[in-house]
This record gives C-alpha cells, structure tokens and sequence, in this order.
C-alpha cells in the first residue's frame, strides 16, 4: 500500500508541476482540510482541475470543468465540471464529483482565486451522496 501511494503522489505532483495555476485548496477536500490544487487548459472553454490532498490518507480529483463568462469581465469565470474522486486509505474510497464555481483572475498580478462546491457521489466503500465540498482554491498563475 505504501508503494502504491508513492506511486501515486509522485505521478500527481509531476502532472501538477506542468499546471498553468498550482496552488492550495482549502475546504472539504476528499477526506482531508487541504490539498496541492493545480490547472491545466485544454482549450479557451475547458480545462482539468485536479487536487492531491494528504491527511487521513491520500484523496485524489481530476475534474473536467467547462469555463463560461457571465458577468462579460474578463477576469470573472463560472464554471462546472465532473471527474473521479479517490481517498486511498483504509477503507478505500471511490466517486463521481460534481463541480460548480467561481473563478477570479487578477489583472497584472499572476494569482487566481476560486471558490467552489463539489458534491459527490461515493459509489465504493459505501454508497453515499456528500454536499459537503465548499473549497476556496488560491493558484499562482504560470506565464502572466
């Protein structure tokens, strides 16, 4: 199990180094109060959101969010998502998260705020819905 982890958290953190905003998530993060929070663009209208926490095991989300701009500022986005949840501890965890929130990008300064809800639906170890996941996500933002 401990290689496993190993493994693990060695992939994330070298996906998560080749992020365009890496940074910090505090909330409700899979079973833990904070985690490594990085994005990665796939496109002008979507990217991956995907966090690393470690605490009471290791939880790991990588979610598909679909950007969009209500408020027709550029540095105002909302967006939702949905992607794999995982708590690797004893017991083992696995989900499908929700994503729904709003993300604030500074002008002339390199660091993004976001806050969000992540409800999930827990399908193993036990079969749950949990509305707990309100986040505030703090990013550094990579080539601005």
């Amino acid at each position: 199990m401990k290689k496993l982890l190993s493994i693990v958290s060695l992939v994330s953190l070298v996906h998560a180094a080749s992020a365009q905003e890496l940074g910090i998530r505090v909330g409700d993060v899979v079973g833990n109060t904070v985690a490594i929070d990085g994005m990665m663009s796939l496109g002008e209208f979507s990217r991956v959101h995907a966090d690393v926490s470690f605490g009471d095991g290791l939880g790991v989300e990588a979610l598909y969010d679909f950007l969009y701009k209500p408020l027709g500022a550029e540095a105002f986005n909302w967006y939702v998502g949905v992607g794999p949840s995982m708590l690797i501890d004893d017991p083992f965890y696995l989900g499908i998260s929700g994503e729904v929130g709003l993300d604030y990008h500074f002008n002339g300064v390199p660091l993004s705020l976001s806050l969000d809800w992540r409800p999930t639906f827990w399908l193993i170890e036990e079969t749950d819905l949990s509305g707990r996941g309100f986040g505030l996500n703090v990013r550094y933002v990579f080539g601005q």
